[in-house]
């Protein structure tokens, strides 16, 4: 009986380290498998799609506590790609990123709410062109766990939302070439 007691307390004792393994754990972006995307109508005739494809970030994240998150990324302005080199250009200039002059521009969360079983808003402080005004973006979270091919812990959010550049001083072409840009977000991360 007191063996069997014994083997009982230590298998609690399992699960609770296991479960405190499986608490909040510090991540950083896997961008090859991590997207920026934004959206912005062209003239009232099309949405134009661009990306950018030089970013890093890190974040901190517990499945079981949401309120602790928090992220950070910073995004090469010079990276911006609408696939079309005399745009690229446009946009690298002072109409829009002027990227001479701001070579990045940043996110840095303040909270994430949960909304729902696997979806939240995710809160932050958003820097274009050196001027820094709070965003909100719609969140999902993928899937938390083990990859199956590193047998590290992963973690996958989708987020979405909408921003008004003329906010960040971005003038240029409004309103014919749109204001409201539209933010999609997929980040794989890995922990560290």
């Amino acid at each position: 009986m007191k063996t069997l007691f014994t083997l009982a307390l230590s298998t609690i004792a399992l699960v609770f380290a296991g479960n405190a393994d499986a608490k909040a754990a510090d991540y950083e972006f896997d961008t090859v498998h991590s997207q920026i995307i934004f959206k912005v109508n062209h003239l009232g005739y099309s949405n134009s799609y661009g990306k950018f494809r030089a970013f890093d970030g890190t974040l901190s994240f517990d499945p079981e506590d949401w309120s602790t998150a928090k992220t950070e990324v910073s995004i090469n302005t010079k990276s911006i790609d609408l696939e079309n080199k005399k745009w690229n250009d446009h946009m690298r200039n002072p109409d829009f990123f002027d990227v001479e002059q701001y070579p990045a521009m940043t996110f840095k969360s303040t909270k994430l709410e949960k909304t729902g079983e696997d979806t939240g808003k995710l809160h932050g402080d958003l820097t274009i062109l050196d001027k820094t005004l709070p965003i909100t973006l719609d969140l999902t979270l993928n899937q938390a766990g083990i990859h199956p091919m590193s047998e590290q812990p992963h973690v996958g959010f989708s987020a979405t939302g909408t921003i008004k550049r003329s906010e960040w001083g971005m003038i240029y072409g409004v309103p014919a070439v749109g204001d409201e840009v539209d933010i999609i977000i997929e980040v794989e991360a890995t922990a560290r």
